[in-house]
């Protein structure tokens, strides 16, 4: 589960890389054996911190693919593990030897015994539970056995089996009022609901290919080295580049597969199928026809992955699709592609009014930029762009929100804390053997010289972490949020594989990122593991949850080095005062005491692994938990009384595109419910009452 977080966090720090440090050459005519040949040089070559490829790491890797492949022991019998067990300590000769036996006999078993285990639940769910027996659930799969029959396996499935059915029986039962089903009913319908949920993860699991698990032993290899080094197969490295730039070439709509369907679930506002407003949401695609070709390719049943590189295509062109639409009939329609903005990837501002004075706030979800064209559209230049609007507006205070921006670019954030000081250090970077190098802002500008908040959580990472902590370390900013911050201290380089080899007949290999440096704080301290601490600490949903990078496998150690040349800038606002008072106003708020309690029972919950499977029980459980949630309740209905508003180049946009609209309305509300964010407009304002203060006393001496 550690391992999974760095799939969906975008918590990487990237310096774009070329292979160009070798010129070995790699030419192994077996695809597998070549894409071991160019990992395994990387890591060894390339990592900042290389591992001895040993019999310990064997052990690690070895426990580590089975667990991901295998995390609720669900499929392998414990006569598995001791015939896999002879390869405990065998897999670092066999990666050196640029060998995937090991990986082709797990893969070949497990493909067996997932096939197996269709029988084996559709069984189980074929027969009524008794929700009368007096048994339990226990949910710590690490300390499970392997089943040692089948008997034991099927008993195994019957047990969570009936623990996820046991939740769907439960709610049927506590809704149903006016149908007057029968329990039986209730509970046939139940099973039938838990075994749909099951044939559409059999459908998702059969849409994956060789390639895909060996993509997961590859990546088990990788993040034994730290948490952040992951190959990317081809489709990977296209979803990593969008979500990097916020851009893609297509037609701008976000797909389902369910079952063998193929649907329409969102329009992406200002997309081209958003702008023609002829696809709806809903859609069933059943075909799929490119605008020089005759045939169109039937996609029911195919791979999600296989319909989207159909659909998708360069600028300018059209691709014919042949849908079933929401009312039953079928047409063919004719989409242009063009290159699609994830406008929620952007940067965004608003402003509100606190006692007179305005304050903007930018809401910051990631450092992006488009590595294929550094001058385009990145976070740095869109951030300065939304300050010069709220300064026409009159802004007097700004708030800059990185909660759970996980990261990005590290020209982007040193580009970006230019915008807050005339010149010097944002961070230092190093090498393994070599001399930091002091990443400095050059330009003596400054775009925002006023009252600065950042807001973080547990899940700012990486170049939100640069940021604070440069913001932190100038006493240029107050950072509010979690006790620190996630703690990523380190670098990747990305590496596209195919430009490693010399006339490629395997087709695409992906691309490989990999850890190459360690970043450090200007004050030489580095986040790595402790990430950075907050100013004023307040509590969140996540204080008591393990999910940083100490929290994770295998991370690289803190260290430090020495401080880069920088002076702290002499401010005409009080900090140490303004920081206290704050500290003061949440130790007071009856409010952030009730989230401190909420956040220690979500960590009692999440710690919780003993379920009972009686339906009586269960239902008092889930009756206390629900008394519990009560209390929380008002944390929910918490209004501040403060109203967001969008900016004037904003309004006529928001006429023109509903969603767009929505999106912004939504967000608003939000804010205006946010204690964190209440606190800091607070903050705000006493740093602008702070600085009148130092002004008149300069004028009155």
């Amino acid at each position: 589960m550690k391992r999974n977080i760095n799939i969906f966090l975008v918590s990487i720090l990237i310096a774009f890389a070329s292979c160009s440090f070798t010129s070995k050459s790699f030419d192994d005519p077996d695809k597998d054996k070549l894409l071991m040949q160019l990992i395994t040089y990387l890591l060894e070559e390339g990592h900042f911190e290389p591992k001895d490829i040993n019999d310990a790491f064997s052990e690690g890797l070895y426990m580590s693919f089975l667990n991901q492949v295998d995390p609720f022991k669900n499929y392998f019998y414990q006569s598995d593990i001791n015939e896999f067990e002879s390869y405990k300590t065998d897999l670092d000769n066999q990666i050196l030897n640029h060998d995937v036996s090991f990986f082709n006999l797990v893969y070949k078993r497990l493909l067996t015994r997932i096939e197996e285990s269709r029988k084996v639940y559709s069984q189980v769910l074929d027969t009524p539970f008794d929700y009368d027996l007096e048994e339990t659930f226990n949910t710590d799969y690490e300390n499970k056995s392997y089943a040692a029959s089948k008997s034991e396996m099927k008993d195994n499935w019957r047990k969570q089996l009936k623990f996820s059915t046991l939740s769907n029986y439960h709610d049927l039962v506590t809704d149903e009022k006016e149908t007057k089903k029968s329990n039986t009913e209730l509970e046939v319908e139940a099973r039938e609901t838990t075994l749909k949920s099951l044939n559409e993860t059999a459908s998702y699991i059969d849409d994956l290919r060789r390639e895909d698990w060996l993509s997961m032993y590859i990546n088990a290899i990788a993040e034994e080295f730290d948490p952040h080094t992951f190959y990317f197969a081809p489709k990977d490295k296209d979803r990593f580049d969008a979500q990097m730039s916020g851009k893609y070439e297509g037609i701008g709509a976000r797909l389902q597969k369910r079952m063998d369907e193929i649907s329409i679930t969102e329009l992406i506002s200002g997309g081209s199928a958003w702008r023609q407003n002829k696809l709806e949401v809903g859609d069933i695609i059943l075909k799929v026809r490119q605008e020089d070709e005759l045939e169109a390719v039937n996609v029911v049943g195919m791979r999600l992955d296989d319909a989207v590189k159909l659909i998708k295509g360069p600028k300018g062109t059209n691709v014919i699709l042949t849908l079933k639409k929401v009312d039953g009939t079928v047409e063919d329609l004719s989409i242009p592609r063009d290159e699609i903005e994830l406008e929620e990837t952007y940067a965004k501002s608003t402003i509100v009014e606190k006692e007179g004075a305005k304050f903007g706030v930018i809401n910051l979800p990631k450092f992006y930029i488009d590595f294929e064209d550094i001058n385009s559209r990145n976070a740095a230049t869109d951030v300065k762009k939304e300050i010069e609007r709220l300064k026409a507006e009159g802004m007097q205070g700004l708030v800059l929100d990185l909660r759970n921006n996980g990261g990005g670019s590290l020209k982007t954030v040193v580009d970006m804390g230019g915008l807050f000081i005339d010149e010097g250090p944002i961070v230092q970077v190093r090498s393994t053997g070599e001399d930091k190098e002091v990443l400095k802002d050059t330009d003596r500008s400054i775009e925002w010289d006023g009252p600065l908040v950042i807001l973080v959580n547990e899940l700012s990472a990486s170049a939100s972490e640069i940021l604070a902590a440069a913001m932190q370390d100038y006493k240029r900013a107050i950072v509010i949020g979690s006790k620190q911050t996630y703690g990523k201290g380190t670098v990747q380089n990305i590496v596209d594989l195919n430009r490693m080899i010399r006339s490629n007949t395997n087709g695409d290999m992906g691309a490989f990122k990999f850890t190459t440096q360690k970043y450090y704080r200007i004050n030489g301290g580095s986040t790595q593991l402790e990430g950075v601490k907050s100013d004023v600490v307040v509590p969140d949903r996540y204080s008591y949850i393990d999910i940083g990078e100490k929290d994770q496998d295998n991370p690289l150690e803190w260290d430090e080095i020495a401080p880069a040349n920088y002076k702290v800038l002499e401010s005409t606002f009080d900090y140490e005062t303004t920081i206290q008072n704050s500290k003061n106003r949440m130790n007071s708020s009856s409010e952030i005491k009730l989230i401190d309690d909420n956040a220690r029972w979500i960590k009692t919950m999440r710690d919780q692994s003993v379920y009972p499977l009686n339906f009586s029980k269960y239902s008092q459980d889930i009756e206390l938990n629900e008394t519990e949630a009560k209390r929380y309740d008002v944390l929910s209905e918490y209004q501040t009384d403060l109203t967001f508003e969008s900016l004037p180049y904003e309004r006529p946009l928001m006429e023109q595109d509903s969603v767009f609209k929505i999106n912004r309305t939504r967000w608003h509300e939000n804010l205006s419910k946010d204690i964190y964010m209440e606190e800091a407009i607070n903050v705000l304002s006493d740093l602008k009452s702070s600085y009148k203060i130092d002004k008149l006393s300069q004028v009155k001496d």
